[in-house]
């Protein structure tokens, strides 16, 4: 296994070794061979991980131990993830069974939908472990389906092809969880992401248990996520998307609950329909606003900043006295303190103040590592409006 020797770290616990803090020549490295790293000086051992010369992360430890990365390796850590969701959380049906970098697993993310796993593969360095990761799952979990969801384009700078397949089983178009007690049918292998978003579900549960009545607007409805928890708890619903297959799914999914009656799914452009809404001086007992992430660099931040800001002022004119809003950022690049303030200025802008009932993140299935600041990406708050 090749050595590789790096500038002493400035931050212990990162997985993640840039580029330029490396001393050794790598240029003629294959992407994603397993290295063996070491700060030049002292030459001290700090981890074992893969490698990919192309990368600005060009080194992603797996261990900083000096283990064998082998198949007892990766079924050690897989069966770890499991006992973590399963036993720790108590999560059995649904629910991420790899979150990259914070399961020590970076580049590899698996959805477990009951008898569905969804797989992608994110680096160089993953893709070699791939038969060996799907054998394992298929082992471990015995799925009816395991589908490849390699079609991120950060693939694509790891010099890896995008692609989608089912390796194992048929899908029959679509899945169905039961979230609670609202049953939700959805793509996995055309969806966004992996086709649930399975972050949002503690956000979710506490939105419902504050509403009984009303009318509500969500926006960016997806598949009716939000809408239809709040449907069942009696709020009168309508949901926007620019997705025709998300808008015909949501109300698929308003059938099956039999919550037709509680809910309407509209196909438009989010920001036209809230000027349309303002514009007829419509109010809404609760507004749910749950973009996609709006920035993918550092670069875009200022303007994913203003498209929060321009988004949740208009979201906020639309709200009833004492209304409620529940408005999300799932941008990396953007931070909790910088979503905040977002939502502080938006508040302002409308001349209005609110009292903040509850400051949610991404799903507990989805863990947090403190030594990379990277891992913490969903921001929730939800505000109850002040007169």
């Amino acid at each position: 296994m090749e050595k590789i020797f790096i500038k002493p770290l400035k931050k212990y616990g990162s997985l993640w070794i840039y580029k330029n803090e490396i001393f050794s020549d790598i240029s003629n490295l294959y992407a994603g061979i397993l290295v063996k790293v070491y700060e030049s000086k002292s030459n001290k051992f700090i981890g074992v991980g893969y490698i990919n010369p192309k990368s600005t992360i060009s080194i992603r430890l797996l261990s900083f131990k000096e283990l064998t990365i082998d198949e007892h390796f990766f079924r050690s850590r897989i069966i770890h993830c499991k006992q973590y969701r399963e036993e720790f959380l108590g999560l059995k049906e649904n629910y991420r069974l790899i979150f990259s970098e914070s399961d020590f697993l970076p580049g590899l993310i698996v959805d477990k939908y009951n008898k569905c796993l969804v797989i992608q593969i994110l680096t160089a360095g993953m893709e070699n472990f791939k038969e060996m990761i799907i054998k394992i799952l298929d082992d471990i979990f015995k799925p009816e389906i395991i589908i490849l969801r390699n079609d991120s384009h950060s693939r694509l700078k790891e010099g890896l092809k995008l692609e989608k397949t089912i390796v194992k089983g048929a899908l029959n178009e679509f899945h169905l969880i039961i979230e609670d007690d609202i049953k939700f049918l959805f793509n996995p292998l055309h969806g966004q992401k992996t086709g649930f978003f399975l972050d949002q579900r503690e956000n979710r549960t506490f939105l419902k248990n504050l509403v009984t009545k009303g009318e509500g607007l969500d926006l960016f409805c997806y598949v009716g996520s939000w809408s239809l928890h709040m449907a069942k708890k009696g709020i009168k619903i309508t949901g926007i998307d620019s997705s025709q297959n998300a808008i015909d799914l949501a109300k698929e999914n308003a059938r099956i609950n039999n919550l037709i009656d509680k809910s309407q799914f509209i196909k438009t452009d989010v920001f036209d329909y809230l000027k349309w809404e303002i514009k007829k001086n419509k109010k809404y007992d609760v507004v749910v606003v749950d973009p996609p992430a709006f920035v993918k660099s550092k670069n875009e931040k200022k303007d994913a900043l203003e498209g929060y800001l321009n988004l949740n002022t208009l979201a906020i004119k639309l709200l009833k006295k004492e209304g409620i809003i529940a408005t999300s950022s799932c941008s990396q690049h953007v931070s909790d303190y910088e979503f905040y303030e977002v939502i502080k200025e938006a508040f302002l802008k409308n001349k209005k103040t609110g009292k903040l009932i509850y400051k949610g993140t991404q799903s507990k299935d989805h863990p947090i590592l403190l030594s990379m600041p990277e891992t913490f990406y969903l921001k929730c708050l939800i505000i109850k409006l002040f007169d």
